[in-house]
Formats: C-alpha cells, structure tokens, sequence
C-alpha cells in the first residue's frame, strides 16, 4: 500500500508538472503572437495590393500578374521565414538569443576573439535595423487608417491627422511601460489572424484557380517573362516578409519551439488564405485592386475590420519600438553606443525598458515620414531596402556559424549559405529600384546609424589609448604608496576603471588633491561578454594585489542590465568583507574637448564631443546610490 500511495502520488506530481508545462508553453505561444508577428502580420494590409499595383500602371492586370505576384508571395513566407529563419537561423541562437547583435557574438566567439569583418557586418545589420524602426509604425498605422476611407469618403481627409495622434499617443505611453496592456496583445493578435485567415477562406472559391499559386513555376515564368515589370513586383513581394527577422530577434524572449508551433500551426496559414483570398477577389472583382484587403470584408464588417486593424498595426509597432530599445540596450553594453539613460518599465520582466532620447528620435522620424508621404502606397516605396539588407548581413553572419561553430564542412556551408544569399540578393536588387521613389530613406538613416557607431568605437578607442600612455601600472603604484605613506581614511574606497592593469584617473586625482588614501580599495572593472547573460555563479573575480589594495572584475551579458550593487552584495556573501556604509564610490568624469592634432577629422571631433555630451554618466548607468558616489573631473582630448 506505500508503494502505491508513492507511486499514485508521482504519477500525480508528474501530471502536474505536465500540465504547468502545456500551460506555461500555451502563454508562450500566445505571448508570441502577440508580439513577435505584428510586423509579418499586417503585412496583407498593403503588400499584395503594392505588388500588382505595378501591373496596374501597365496596364497588364491580367490573371497570370494575380497567380504569379500571389505565388511569389507564397513562396517568399515558405522560402524566406518558414525554410531559412523558422526551421534554419533559430539553431543558430546565442545562448537562447536571436538576433544581429547575438548572430554577431555567437560569430566572433566561434572564431576566437573580435573580427574587423564581422564587427562591421554586425555594426550594418543594427544600423539598418534603425530606418525599419522609424518606417514600420508609420506605414503599418496609416494602412490602417485608411481603411476609413472605404467606410465613408469622409474620413479622407482626417486618415493622416487620425494616424498622427495614434502614433503620439504610441510613443507617448513607452515612459509608462507597456505590461499591462502587453497581456491583451496575444488576444488582439489571435482574433486578428482568425478574422484575415477567415475572410480569405470565405473568398478563395470566388476564383479557385488562384490557388495554383501554390506552384512555384506560376511567380517565376511570370518573373522572368516580364522583365523589369517583374523585378519591380519582386521589389514589392518583399513587403510580406519584412517581419522576419523579428522571429529570429525576439527568441530569447519566448523560445525557439513557441515560435515554431505559432508560425507553422496558425500565423502561416492565416497569411496564406488571405492572400489567397485577396488574389480571388480581385480576379473575379478587378476593381477591388485599390484596397483588396479590406473589400474582403462585408458592409457590415468593415468598421470593425478597420478598429481590429488598427489596433494589429499598433501593437506591430509596438513590438519594433521595444525591440529598437532593446538592440540599442545592447550596442551599449557591447560599446557600440554612448551610455544613454534606461528606465526599467517592470520589475517583473528584464526586457521592459524605456530609453527616452530613443524614443524622442523614433517619433520625430515617424512623425517625419507620415507627413511626408502621406499614404502607405507612397512609404512603400521607402520600406525593404533596409530589411533586405539586414537579412543579407544575418545570412553572411550565419556562414561564420554555421562553418566554424556547428563545424559543417566547407561545401555544405557554403551550398547552404549560398542558396539563402542568392533569394536575399535577388530580394536585396530588386528593392534598390526604389531608391528614387524614397528608398534612400532607411539607406540614409542607416547610414547616419554607422557614422555614429564608427565615430564612438574610434573616438573611445583613441582616447583610452591616451589615457593608457599617461597612466601608472597599478602594480608600480601599490609600492610607491607603501614607501610615501600617505594618510589612510576609515573604510573602503571603490575606484570604477575600464582597465584594472593602471591606477584609475579618479584614484590618481584623489591622492594628489585630498592627501588621502581609504584603508581598503577596490579597483572595479565591469566587462560585458559576448553573451546575452552571464551566470550568477560567474558574475564577479576577485584578485588581491596586496594587503589593502584588490581588484574587482564584474561580468554581465550585452543583454543584462549592470547593476553594480547587487554584484557586490554577491561578492560580500562570498566573503569579501566591507561595510556598506562606509564604502565611498570613487569616478572619473572625463571632460572630452575638441584638438587640433587629432587623429580623427574635425567633423569627426566634433561630433564624439557631442556624443560624450550625451552619455549618461557611470554612477546612474550602474546604478550606483547617488549619496555614495564622489566624482572627480578632468578635460582631455584625443
């Protein structure tokens, strides 16, 4: 009888824990698409419509353009998102991370240490990645809106007003964080997706030869017999792909296998059925080329198609916001960026930040391109450049994986990888015709995103270089401070340092203007690592130089955010022993000016002066209490 009783119960505990599993993985799920598919997701809004409107300046809106543009499409989401970042990038994670800036990582550590040529593949792929930032709420939201035009002419005059207090009240709500509405975005999403999955059922049989889309012959005769015409079309089929690489990015945040099941058991197939649905509407109904998303819907159901709409776009956008917060968190801590105020939105949930200048630039750029195209016809000219880009930056990333860290051979890598990069390249071409019609956008703004980056590496670069040739070896100090003998203060001193091999500037400055020296110090270094998160076992290194002198290195992941207290609260449970109370944080705040001997041109001068301006200074950054913190100034140039 005890042995049942032991057995009946772990059989017991055993459905339990299979039952929190199934539950814990059905929120992922939800969680997933309520996030991670908003961009791919509103996508039919306008990318088919886009697609044949070339063929409708052509005059060539035949049956052939609808199943070819339609079967292009198919096979971009099986091809593109299903094959190569569904099933294939997802291996290629970084710890559980996705994303450019891990691929990034992942790449440099297979190879044993920092590439030049990865470093600046990695350095394109987050820069690009800021114009699709900026373009995505502005043409996701005003697809939507103009949905209202169909409901009464009317609204045509309001569609670009109603679009810009949506997106100010968007970008106005990020200081408040987003989790308590976060939990109705899986809902939203999943009656988002029933309703275009539904609607494009209702009218697949209104022409059902649409569906010999699903040939993949039917999109590449009508590529390749159509010329340019064709070309352009593929331009704009890129358009349903564009939130790709928000699965490969967001990974960390839900998991490879919620991802998955989403995409393949429910996302996919709602996209497909309503492209389907939207090619056999127009070809039984040519007319309804204008707007076919949303003539799909009866009379009756078109205001609310319109409200659920809208509220898909802006919780896309939402997700591209959080998700340039958070790859501007990790060019930060990678040393990418000046260090910029992060506001922590939860305390529940690490990846809830608000990073305000970011913020700021986002809605004045968004703010920019709605009121300078005016329609999402006009921005999809602007939108692909920048996401083809970036998705050729993973795929070249991916071959360093895939070769040296999964260690496949050479001609396996290089089929595979090649195969990826030719559809990207294909993809990658045929947006480059849009540079003239306001493609140059995203390619602007990214490239402002590079000099900025290049402009911090080098300048930071420089100036430690200096800073190194006019410092003291710590270990030469230590025996000099032992033979001069100056006057010890109670308690510990923490002297924050990039390089724990010199005495710090602040140590330096303290010693020569207070006559001082604290009976304990800490030199404190924080590394971040090529890893999204470090272990809490592995989170600090002590090393003792001499009896009152120590050095203390903090390890954190580029995703995590450096908090130097509870680091330290870690080391005091290990037994490195101070008094909280008495503990003095020592920082050097460098005044950066310009010079005329610099190394790097004067435009280039001025703006890392500028960008130093920037930076939030290192006691806020690592959460260091206010009232422990003495700093010591001083200017220098590079």
């Amino acid at each position: 009888m005890k042995h049942e009783r032991i057995g009946a119960r772990a059989t017991d505990d055993a459905a339990t824990d299979s039952g929190h599993a199934r539950h814990s993985s059905a929120g992922l799920i939800l969680g997933s698409i309520g996030v991670v598919f908003g961009d791919i997701g509103t996508s039919p809004l306008y990318a088919l419509r886009e697609s044949l409107s070339h063929s409708v300046k052509a005059d060539m809106l035949t049956e052939e353009a609808v199943i070819g543009a339609i079967s292009l499409l198919i096979w971009a989401l099986l091809f593109t998102v299903t094959l190569k970042y569904v099933l294939f990038l997802m291996r290629a994670d970084n710890r559980g991370e996705g994303g450019t800036l891990s691929l990034m990582a992942l790449a440099e550590s297979s190879v044993g240490g920092r590439s030049a040529a990865i470093f600046l593949l990695g350095v394109a792929g987050a820069a690009l990645f800021s114009g699709d930032a900026i373009i995505t709420p502005a043409i996701s939201v005003l697809s939507a809106v103009e949905g209202l035009e169909l409901v009464t002419h009317r609204f045509s005059d309001y569609v670009v007003p109603i679009t810009l207090v949506i997106l100010i009240s968007l970008f106005w709500v990020q200081s408040h964080g987003t989790a308590r509405v976060a939990s109705f975005f899986g809902p939203i999403m999943v009656a988002f997706f029933a309703a275009i999955g539904g609607l494009g059922a209702m009218h697949i049989a209104d022409a059902p030869q649409v569906l010999t889309a699903f040939d993949p012959r039917s999109g590449v005769s009508f590529l390749l017999e159509h010329g340019w015409l064709g070309f352009a079309v593929l331009g704009s089929v890129f358009l349903g792909v564009t939130g790709a690489e928000a699965l490969y990015a967001d990974m960390g945040h839900f998991g490879r296998f919620p991802i998955q099941a989403a995409w393949l058991c429910f996302v996919l197939p709602a996209l497909l059925l309503n492209y389907l649905g939207q090619g056999a509407l127009m070809l039984s109904r040519p007319e309804t080329v204008a707007n076919p998303f949303f003539l799909l819907a009866p009379d009756w159901a078109l205001l609310p198609l319109v409200l659920l709409a809208t509220a898909a776009t802006v919780i896309a956008s939402q997700a591209v916001i959080t998700g340039a917060f958070s790859i501007v968190r990790q060019a930060i801590q990678l040393g990418l960026l000046p260090r910029l105020d992060i506001t922590h939105t939860s305390a529940m949930q690490e990846g809830q930040i608000y990073i305000s200048r970011v913020n700021r630039l986002l809605l004045l750029g968004v703010l920019l391109l709605v009121i300078a195209f005016r329609s999402s016809s006009a921005l999809a000219s602007a939108y692909g450049i920048a996401v083809t880009g970036t998705m050729v930056v993973t795929t070249a990333l991916a071959f360093v994986v895939v070769r040296y860290h999964w260690k496949w051979p050479l001609w396996t890598s290089l089929l595979v990888i090649a195969s990826f990069l030719a559809i990207d390249g294909a993809f990658l071409t045929a947006n480059l015709l849009k540079i003239v019609d306001g493609g140059w956008v995203p390619v602007a703004l990214g490239g402002c995103s590079m000099i900025v980056i290049w402009t911090w590496v080098r300048g930071t670069r420089l100036l430690n270089e200096k800073t190194h040739r006019d410092s003291i070896p710590i270990m030469e100090l230590i025996p000099m401070l032992e033979k001069s003998k100056p006057m010890r203060a109670p308690g510990t001193a923490i002297f924050l340092t990039n390089d724990p091999n010199i005495a710090p500037a602040s140590l330096m400055h303290n010693i020569k203007h207070n006559k001082v020296l604290h009976e304990q110090v800490l030199l404190l270094c924080v590394r971040t690592e090529n890893c999204p998160r470090v272990p809490v076992g592995k989170r600090f290194e002590i090393e003792r130089l001499s009896s009152d002198f120590a050095v203390a290195t903090l390890h954190f992941g580029f995703m995590e955010s450096p908090r130097a207290p509870a680091a330290l609260a870690l080391m005091r449970k290990a037994g490195f022993q101070y008094d909280v109370m008495t503990t003095s944080f020592f920082v050097g705040r460098r005044t950066v000016k310009e010079s005329p001997s610099s190394e790097m041109p004067p435009w280039q001068d001025k703006l890392y002066v500028s960008l130093t301006k920037q930076a939030s200074s290192a006691p806020d950054f690592f959460a260091i209490p206010p009232d422990r913190v003495v700093e010591l100034g001083a200017q220098v140039t590079i």
